[in-house]
């Protein structure tokens, strides 16, 4: 959680990094909406835990409106304070994630993507670091989901899978190998 300006910067430059971004240093002025949206994201996010007062709240609001307008142009309800540093949005698309759902660092998602509670309650999913979740992944309830794991394409995940670094697919999602989600992020993530 950002809860510091060093850590919004770094959160800032680790979404930079997971998008493959090394040779940018900001959003071009057209075609890089996923960008802005996530640095918009981290902005409120800082704005909601570490800023205070008046002038706080001004800025706060006017960040939130433009998060919005941002959402519901690019199709994505993601809530502040889910994801860690990291987070990498790969296409437009229909994206929802629950409010109380979390996720770590260098969480990859693509189009499609549904994570969110079931059955009238709030508890939601608790997803690991380097975790990838490929185009129209759903993970339904209050799963956990270990470290290193791929969630293939169109898998419905609804129990918990504790088998770090490996590869999940189908409806309900079972283990299909032992292949980590690594392959699936961009590799500068994991240079030191």
């Amino acid at each position: 959680m950002i809860d510091s300006k060093e850590t919004y910067r770094r959160y800032l430059e680790q979404d930079r990094l997971a998008m493959g971004r090394q040779n940018d240093r900001r959003p071009r002025l057209f075609g890089d909406e996923i960008w802005k949206f996530e640095i918009l994201l981290r902005k409120v996010e800082y704005d909601l835990n570490c800023r205070h007062g008046l002038s706080a709240f001004v800025v706060g609001k006017y960040h939130k409106f433009r998060f919005h307008r941002l959402c519901v142009r690019l199709g994505f309800t993601i809530p502040p304070n889910v994801f860690g540093e990291g987070l990498a949005i790969a296409h437009y698309g229909t994206i929802v994630v629950h409010g109380n759902a979390r996720a770590g660092k260098n969480c990859r998602l693509q189009e499609g993507v549904n994570i969110g509670a079931t059955n009238g309650s709030h508890e939601a999913a608790v997803i690991g670091d380097n975790c990838f979740l490929g185009s129209g992944a759903k993970v339904i309830g209050a799963v956990h989901i270990a470290d290193d794991v791929a969630v293939g394409a169109n898998a419905v995940v609804t129990k918990d899978i504790t088998e770090p670094g490996t590869t999940w697919a189908g409806v309900p999602a079972r283990k299909i190998s032992d292949n980590d989600s690594h392959a699936n992020l961009c590799q500068a993530l994991f240079r030191d």
